[in-house]
């Protein structure tokens, strides 16, 4: 294990999930914090507009300059979707590794990611460089990595959930259903009327039924991990918590699975940051607050054809800022659970 410190800086760091990052990193003992970034916030301390973060950093934000940020052993861009890809190549030429926490890399087919983003991706070239985040599945790419797409939350969520079944063979690979519910830190730190508390608040809805732009990322790492293509109906929903997501997802059996409960708890014994649950167990999105971890428990109603897995993970660590760092430490070689593995907030 590696025990030398690695500069680092954060571009966009103004969001929910960008504080989050702050939050962990000047926490890390591995960190130097070097620049935080913010074009509309350029000059403002950083504990002004975070004061939970007073007495943790004394920088102020600066405006997003190339040299600057490429003085750092690693970038982090916790920027809206198409603000990495116009920075990377420059920024990998300098040796400076990447990690996004925005979808600029996590499809491989560029065209695909513009029918889903609506704009022409900047630096095709680089997509079959990335390494799509997910350490239980790419740990060992992501060790080696000079960019790393870090996956969303929802599919953080629906992908740890069916992974293990998925890797059985013995459900059908065409009719998967993921119905999932996300706190509104997931939309992002806006002014929006649809995420005012008096819009929110005591309301529960669905959302993108007609198709998520997290559908192709899912579908495509669930392929890529299985070898088999996937059929996902995919429905997100809108609740009235600030954090977390509870993924419900459904499989119907073509064979006999075996014993469900032992082949979750294998699939996942060596994973730090997934827990299975006991048999019969239900997870609640309280117990995943603030913490780098997914709980997942798994059913089958009336042992029926139908296989009922939940999944549960806070939006902004395991399913953004958290599972960033993870990979971060597996790139330079740290502990893998270094500076994240706190416990969960309750209540």
């Amino acid at each position: 294990m590696s025990t030398r410190k690695i500069r680092v800086a954060v571009v966009g760091g103004t969001g929910y999930t960008g504080v989050e990052l702050l939050r962990l990193l000047l926490a890390h003992p591995q960190v130097e914090l070097t620049a935080i970034t913010s074009r509309a916030e350029a000059g403002q301390r950083v504990v002004d507009l975070f004061p939970n973060l007073r007495g943790r950093t004394a920088l102020r934000f600066a405006a997003p300059d190339v040299a600057l940020l490429a003085d750092s052993d690693l970038v982090f861009f916790a920027t809206p979707n198409g603000t990495a890809m116009k920075m990377a190549a420059e920024l990998l030429s300098r040796q400076t590794r990447i990690i996004d926490l925005a979808a600029d890399f996590r499809l491989r087919d560029a065209a695909l990611w513009q029918q889903w983003y609506g704009i022409e991706h900047a630096c095709p070239e680089l997509l079959s460089e990335a390494v799509y985040g997910l350490p239980e599945v790419n740990r060992v790419q992501i060790r080696n990595a000079a960019l790393v797409a870090n996956p969303g939350c929802y599919p953080t969520a629906v992908q740890l959930g069916l992974l293990p079944l998925l890797s059985s063979g013995t459900v059908d690979f065409s009719s998967l259903i993921a119905d999932s519910k996300s706190g509104v830190s997931g939309a992002g730190r806006k002014a929006e009327v649809g995420f005012l508390l008096s819009e929110a608040s005591e309301n529960m809805k669905a959302y993108a039924v007609a198709g998520h732009r997290h559908l192709p990322e899912i579908q495509q790492g669930l392929t890529a991990a299985t070898g088999h293509k996937v059929g996902l109906t995919f429905v997100p929903h809108l609740t009235p918590m600030i954090r977390g997501i509870h993924a419900t997802l459904y499989a119907r059996l073509t064979g006999e699975p075996g014993n469900l409960q032992a082949m979750y708890a294998e699939y996942y014994r060596n994973e730090p940051f997934v827990d299975v649950l006991e048999e019969g167990a239900h997870p609640e999105t309280r117990s995943v607050r603030g913490a780098n971890v997914c709980r997942i428990a798994v059913h089958r109603p009336q042992q029926g054809d139908t296989v009922v897995v939940l999944s549960v993970i806070d939006n902004l660590v395991k399913g953004a800022a958290g599972q960033a760092v993870q990979n971060m430490n597996i790139m330079f070689q740290f502990d893998e659970t270094l500076g994240i593995s706190q416990t969960a907030l309750l209540p």
